[in-house]
């Protein structure tokens, strides 16, 4: 019974993310995939403490493919400059420690990870480009 309830609670949030990719703009979509990434520590974190060594595998391979083949290669790094630059540095560095949390049930790698996505999160928020237009209205009037 249960494990139907399950079935259904994750189909519904696959479309409800997939969803939300088909209408977000290149800025949403990288909030998308900061949200992604950060779910996929989180269970990487329970998993490991709960010494599930399956499911912590599986939640950090995701949140590496998230950082690597979402993030990562969203940085244009022609146009970016120097952040962009940084960015691709910090992306690396994160693939990193994920991966050394997973040979070694590194917890405290898996924190480190997890707070610099959310650190470079809540930048991603604060550069919305809809939280900007209120500013550059109120510079108009």
């Amino acid at each position: 019974m249960f494990g139907n309830a399950r079935l259904a609670i994750s189909a519904y949030q696959k479309v409800g993310v997939d969803a939300a990719v088909e209408v977000a703009d290149p800025h949403r979509l990288i909030l998308l995939l900061f949200a992604g990434a950060q779910a996929a520590v989180g269970n990487a974190r329970a998993a490991m403490q709960d010494k599930r060594t399956a499911a912590k595998g599986e939640a950090i391979s995701k949140a590496i493919d998230i950082i690597g083949n979402g993030l990562k290669v969203s940085l244009d790094l022609g146009q970016g400059g120097e952040i962009a630059e940084r960015l691709d540095a910090l992306y690396d560095y994160l693939v990193l420690r994920l991966l050394h949390a997973n040979l070694d049930n590194d917890l405290p790698a898996l924190e480190e990870v997890a707070a610099l996505l959310e650190e470079i999160h809540g930048a991603w928020r604060e550069i919305s480009p809809s939280a900007a237009k209120p500013a550059q209205k109120a510079a108009l009037a």
